[in-house]
């Protein structure tokens, strides 16, 4: 037996003291590890549970009228609300052409458009990343909605090959190629930060025959689905787009499909693009029939005001159009008595204001003949003073729309604007 000294023992108690302090240590560290990845758990948890319940109520139906489908509602996202029906100013190139931000919010807008296919392609989905994302990029901190670029890419392109995969287009700007999948069109729009995403959808001309506006509407079905699988719990929503040209068959079907598949709101998309104003208000409320009615409801390119007007009677909630500013580069001014071209030597010595019912900056400070003179002139400031009138217009005639439908009056404030606008005593 060997024997140890004293010196020997104490070091051999130093170090069994030491081991189990570190092995105490070890122990209170896995512990505290185990409680925080619980921690980490339940916050991701409630995280997601959060998410749900913000997604549950992106969209609060406030009333309806009851002599119509007119609905009042307010949608509700990551950078805030906005009211419907609401028309969404179009900033295609993350722009409102011709406007400063600050112009449109004190015009009275929610919410602005923006299109993922023109900003892939210019300036990049990499520089505006860079920049923090397309709200940052463009310094608007109010709700976006990005389109998909679907129809840019049938209508725009120099050159497309449409397959069950995807998209192959040439650039309508210098001529690059690219391929895009409806899983890479998600993930562009969470990447620019959209509050509102369109998924890549086909759209087909007019008069389109039958077989092929199945065709298209099955693959805008297949892609809807591929879309709504690769989504990612960015906080942002996702619409489902009801697609079948004019054949209520096809229509019905693609409705009722996108409605099993639960997306957040539901576009109906392939309207005005050419077909009769009947055509167009008789899919319209065919598809609204079959919509939930807790989800928002949206008219894909609707923008004419006696177009808005039969959309939200039927119960459409969202709209959106380049009317406004491109008929105010243009020279013609919507109001309250119909349109007005104002190159017309009519307005030469006209000194009143486009519309003495309007609010606008243009209509309070500026004169008819004013405003020609700028037009004569190419001046500038006339397609700028122009196009926000027109945005004012198109936003006041909704606020109007919103406060007929919470007094049950829809119906009669249509009819007295449509009186009044028709009547064409300023054109």
């Amino acid at each position: 037996m060997v024997s140890l000294g004293s010196r020997s023992i104490s070091k051999i108690r130093a170090g069994t003291v030491a081991l189990n302090i570190c092995l105490g240590r070890a122990r209170i560290f896995a512990e505290a590890k185990i409680f925080l990845v619980g921690e980490n758990r339940a916050v991701r948890r409630k995280t997601r549970l959060d998410r749900t319940r913000k997604r549950e109520k992106m969209f609060t139906l406030i009333h309806q009228d009851k002599n119509s489908k007119a609905r009042l509602g307010k949608v509700t996202t990551a950078h805030g609300e906005f009211d419907t029906p609401a028309f969404m100013t179009v900033g295609t190139h993350a722009t409102v052409k011709g406007l400063m931000f600050k112009d449109i919010e004190q015009a009275g807008a929610q919410i602005i458009l923006a299109n993922a296919y023109h900003l892939f392609l210019r300036p990049g989905i990499e520089i505006i990343k860079k920049a923090g994302g397309l709200h940052k990029f463009m310094s608007w901190n109010k709700p976006i909605l990005t389109d998909s670029g679907g129809y840019q890419v049938f209508s725009l392109a120099l050159y497309r090959k449409i397959s069950d995969q995807g998209v192959e287009f040439q650039s309508h700007i210098d001529g690059s190629k690219h391929f895009l999948t409806p899983e890479d069109v998600i993930k562009i729009q969470e990447t620019l930060g959209s509050d509102i995403m369109m998924p890549l959808d086909e759209c087909v001309h007019y008069p389109c025959a039958k077989e092929e506006s199945r065709a298209a509407m099955e693959r805008t079905i297949a892609w809807a689905k591929r879309s709504k699988d690769a989504k990612q719990d960015t906080g942002s929503f996702l619409f489902g787009i009801v697609q079948g040209a004019t054949y209520e068959d096809l229509r019905s079907d693609c409705a009722k499909r996108l409605v099993d598949m639960d997306f957040d709101g539901y576009s109906i998309g392939g309207v005005s693009v050419g077909e009769s104003s009947n055509l167009i208000y008789n899919i319209i409320e065919l598809v609204t029939g079959l919509l939930p009615l807790d989800k928002p409801r949206y008219a894909m390119g609707i923008g004419y005001p006696f177009d808005i007007l039969e959309a939200v009677e039927r119960g459409v909630d969202m709209f959106d159009c380049v009317i406004p500013t491109r008929y105010g580069r243009n020279g013609t001014a919507f109001t309250n008595y119909g349109k007005i071209i104002i190159r017309n030597a009519a307005y030469t010595e006209d000194f009143r204001p486009l519309d003495a019912k309007c609010g606008c900056y243009t209509c309070q400070n500026f004169s008819r003949a004013y405003l020609r003179h700028l037009f004569n002139a190419k001046e500038m400031l006339g397609l700028v003073l122009l196009s926000l009138h027109n945005v004012y217009f198109f936003l006041d005639l909704t606020r109007q729309i919103r406060q007929a439908i919470q007094e049950d009056k829809f119906s009669q404030f249509k009819q007295i604007f449509l009186m009044n606008y028709n009547h064409q005593t300023c054109a």
